[in-house]
């Protein structure tokens, strides 16, 4: 399976860049989300990857083989790219059974009768939709039909799967089914997959990697984990993460290379870093310190910092806790059968090394560790 490679890769239409000088490399079956809001540019990198929309400069290679380079001209076709696209609407044949419309592209392909025969039945087996071969897309459920329409992707073995936002026509239930098979398939057929979604959610669950995309310029590409616990800047702390981070602005005095004394609307705080840090000397606020919800937790027996609650989501597993604070409104993620009733007052604390502290100008995160009151 191939390894892709970017290289200053740009699509503009003018003085809009759609894609800005984007330089990644997709690793050897990997499972790549590219994430972002509408208009960051993900599909767009998806379908100039694909061979689908022509880069308007930068170099693109498969598996060591250039598909383009605007330096030297170079600028494959997608049907020899040796790729398969899952679209978002499925775009099966109306007309063919499920059999047929899995091996219309091998019969295009001139691959012999017995071959055919046995490639749809090991994908329909993979896919669990061997009942299915007969029918026609219309007697299908859209999660039967999804299936179908990847088993068609799958079966002239491409070198790398691409799908653009597969998963957006189904239910929410359906959804949560269709990422298990996903991920299952993934390591099942040991390919490639770059996948794009808005979902942050899908995203965190199926990838490898992340790539974080705003307005065409890649903000982070790392591991799920490492772009949820160690997000490069506020941008990609807020996207990632339900409910969303907590943003507190603050005064920041260093106090040692890795201490770093903190005033949040008259709470007076140290974080303590796990690494070397420099605050930006300002008058001011200066700093916004970055608070997962899960790190905030609440208790009545009058222990940590006095608020009130705002209000209370219980779903069931947990429940998520506005509580007001400062004239600000913080949320906190307590986890089994709690609740608490409005305009009760609570106390809460601060616990874990994960406290984010970003540069207030910048934007950019300059540290992590650990808040003590």
């Amino acid at each position: 399976m191939p390894e892709i490679i970017l290289k200053n890769v740009t699509k503009r239409w003018g003085d809009f860049f759609g894609v800005k000088d984007l330089t990644m490399t997709i690793e050897d079956r990997a499972f790549i989300t590219l994430l972002g809001p509408s208009g960051c540019g993900k599909t767009t990198t998806l379908r100039m990857i694909a061979g689908l929309e022509t880069p308007t400069s930068g170099f693109i290679s498969i598996d060591g083989v250039p598909v383009f380079d605007s330096e030297r001209g170079i600028n494959i076709p997608p049907q020899k790219r040796d790729i398969g696209f899952l679209f978002q609407n499925y775009a099966l044949w109306p007309h063919m059974t499920v059999y047929k419309n899995i091996s219309f592209g091998l019969e295009n392909l001139h691959w012999k009768k017995p071959e055919i025969e046995a490639r749809v039945d090991e994908l329909c087996k993979m896919l669990k939709i061997e009942q299915f071969k007969q029918r026609y897309p219309s007697e299908l459920s859209g999660g039967q039909q999804q299936r179908v329409a990847i088993a068609r992707t799958l079966a002239p073995k491409p070198k790398v799967l691409f799908m653009d936002e597969p998963l957006s026509n189904l239910d929410a239930k359906l959804r949560l089914e269709m990422r298990t098979e996903l991920k299952r398939l993934h390591i099942d057929t040991d390919s490639t997959f770059v996948y794009v979604t808005h979902d942050q959610l899908e995203a965190m669950t199926l990838a490898t990697k992340i790539c974080l995309m705003e307005t065409g310029v890649m903000q982070q590409y790392d591991p799920p984990l490492i772009t949820y616990s160690r997000p490069n800047n506020l941008f990609v702390a807020d996207f990632v993460g339900n409910p969303t981070m907590n943003f507190l602005d603050a005064h920041a005095e260093q106090i040692g290379p890795r201490k770093v004394k903190l005033d949040i609307y008259g709470l007076q705080a140290v974080l303590e870093c796990d690494e070397d840090i420099s605050v930006p000397d300002a008058d001011g606020i200066n700093v916004v310190v970055g608070i997962r919800p899960e790190f905030i937790d609440v208790n009545e027996q009058g222990k940590g910092i006095e608020g009130k609650v705002y209000s209370t989501l219980p779903s069931g597993m947990e429940t998520t806790v506005k509580i007001e604070y400062a004239g600000q409104l913080l949320t906190s993620v307590e986890f089994g059968g709690v609740d608490f009733k409005v305009n009760q007052p609570i106390h809460f604390s601060f616990r874990g090394k994960d406290i984010l502290l970003f540069d207030k100008q910048s934007k950019n995160r300059i540290g992590v560790g650990e808040l003590k009151i």
